[in-house]
């Protein structure tokens, strides 16, 4: 970051960015501005990314007000600011290279970033719930909504009848939580809505009929995916019973159409402005083989732009067992990104699970001298450079194999304080600096490995201290 100023009420500074990050710009600029007392304007190069911004590129662009007395530009015009000064007769100023940092810029502190807002719903399904008994349903359903699911959905057997549905429906209504129930057997409907069931999935031509008594929502689709006609007529004649829905045109998998399904549901949107709407994620994050947070991310990102208010998904395939609070972070991160039109970007670190967002090695020099500095046989350990590393005095050894690498501590002369509950206390932590490597992860010896918002913190009390060999 540039170095820090120090604003006077008299300044006038003029903010130059790109069209994306307009409304982020103004909110924390106008904040800024009345903290700080200064009059400030903003120009919105005709480019979308700042990102993409170049000193050349922006002479062309830029119309600075007279009564400026400072233009900012963003971070990326480093290389070249001299230009950009020659060509104005007031200074110009480096900005940060995100517009949140601006209030650090000014010598205050960061802004925190306010996800606690969000639209879209979460509705978690309970897959073949009549195969388990009341109790574990209860279980798992207020287990969901700890998760962050705002409605429970009942997900029912479809080669049987389920024929205490009301005793389901009711017990988890009696934990305070909404419920859906997915049938398309009109008995089932009809008896959960009875009981309390506020939703049906799902209603088509085979069930809409029964759809007018049940006094609840439904979701309508067509009878099969992409089925335009058979649709806008299931639609068509529950709007004129006057049954409240919500749209969902069904999203495929890959390999059946996903990309014409996202079109459909953009065209609903487009068809239908005024409708509700409901995307089955689940459809793409349990039958892709891929950690599903990504997923997760990208679909709730594309409702928050379609405004699809509510969401199905669920945790059935092992890679897509947290996906309910992937979800409930993905919907908050998506909200603030369309909001404050800025990229999902350095706004959390709960959805990067699988690497680390930045690395912070030591240098070779680094690592070098403090081998020849430390005084004690204490086990430094480090990993990096695709191999760990093992410090103590006079000691430096390195190999990408921990077994290797262990071999060779053991091979030193002062291997004699190694004991039983050391050795493996050592070979833990290898096996932690093994799997950063693997990754991409920082491994800091003692600490645990940031998994996002799988992490487990470590107890550091689990060795005696006398036994542990850390870093200090």
């Amino acid at each position: 970051m540039n170095q820090v100023i120090q604003p006077k009420p008299h300044h006038h500074f003029h903010f130059i960015t790109g069209k994306l990050a307009e409304v982020a710009l103004r909110d924390v600029v106008s904040k800024l501005s009345h903290e700080y007392g200064f009059a400030y304007s903003i120009g919105v190069a005709p480019i979308t990314v700042a990102a993409l911004i170049t000193p050349k590129w922006l002479l062309r662009h830029w119309d600075v007000p007279s009564q400026a007395t400072h233009v900012v530009v963003p971070g990326y015009c480093e290389q070249g600011i001299s230009l950009l000064q020659e060509s104005s007769q007031i200074p110009v100023l480096l900005g940060p290279v995100d517009c949140r940092s601006l209030p650090e810029w000014f010598g205050g502190k960061s802004v925190p970033v306010d996800l606690s807002r969000y639209n879209t719903r979460i509705i978690a399904e309970i897959n073949h719930a009549p195969r388990m008994s009341i109790e574990t349903v209860v279980k798992r359903a207020k287990q969901a909504a700890v998760d962050g699911a705002d409605v429970i959905d009942f997900g029912c057997d479809p080669t049987q009848r389920c024929h205490r549905i009301g005793d389901y429906i009711a017990a988890i209504i009696d934990q305070g939580l909404q419920v859906s129930v997915d049938t398309f057997d009109e008995w089932e409907a009809s008896e959960a809505t009875r009981r309390g069931a506020s939703l049906v999935l799902s209603v088509n031509s085979s069930n809409r009929e029964s759809a007018r008594d049940w006094g609840a929502e439904v979701v309508v689709i067509p009878d099969t995916p992409g089925d335009e006609k058979s649709f806008e007529k299931n639609i068509g004649f529950l709007d004129t019973a006057g049954v409240k829905i919500r749209l969902d045109p069904i999203l495929e998998p890959i390999g059946a159409n996903f990309a014409g399904s996202l079109v459909r549901y953009a065209k609903t949107r487009n068809d239908y402005p005024d409708h509700a709407m409901m995307m089955g994620i689940g459809n793409l994050t349990e039958l892709t083989d891929v950690d599903s947070a990504g997923l997760n991310l990208m679909l709730l990102a594309i409702c928050e732009e379609l405004r699809i208010e509510s969401v199905l998904t669920t945790e059935v395939i092992n890679w897509a067992r947290s996906s309910l609070r992937e979800c409930d972070i993905a919907r908050r991160l998506a909200y603030y990104s369309v909001r404050n039109g800025v990229p999902p970007k350095r706004l959390s670190d709960a959805l990067v699970m699988l690497r680390d967002p930045k690395l912070t090695p030591f240098s070779t020099e680094m690592l070098s001298s403090l081998a020849s500095s430390l005084k004690d046989n204490n086990y430094r350990l480090f990993a990096q450079d695709d191999v760990i590393h093992v410090l103590a005095a006079g000691l430096h050894l390195r190999d990408a194999d921990p077994f290797l690498l262990f071999e060779k501590l053991m091979q030193q002369p002062a291997s004699d304080n190694v004991d039983a509950s050391h050795a493996f206390y050592l070979g833990y932590e290898m096996a932690k600096a093994s799997i950063a490597l693997t990754l991409g992860k920082q491994y800091n010896q003692d600490q645990a490995l940031d998994w996002g918002l799988l992490t487990r913190e470590e107890d550091l009390h689990r060795i005696k201290r006398g036994n542990r060999h850390r870093n200090s």
